[in-house]
């Protein structure tokens, strides 16, 4: 299939992930990078308290958290 025939089958709806190679895709503004943070025990204590209450892992917690406030302060 050529780019046109891709193009004209994209704009009229049609599902064409079939044709693409996911393997690489990536989503720009979202790669990933690895920061040390260093919590006070009883903070780290409180988080895992929370996150076991809520099913999550304590890394999941603290990304949904601090989204949310970046969220609220842009």
């Amino acid at each position: 299939m050529n780019a046109k025939e891709l193009d004209k089958k994209f704009d009229s709806g049609e599902d064409i992930t079939e044709f693409l190679d996911m393997s690489n895709a990536r989503r720009p503004g979202h790669e990933q990078k690895r920061v040390n943070v260093d919590f006070p025990v009883w903070m780290i204590h409180d988080l895992d308290k929370e996150a076991k209450r809520l099913g999550v892992p304590r890394q999941s917690l603290i990304k949904i958290w601090i989204a949310e406030r970046l969220k609220e302060a842009f």
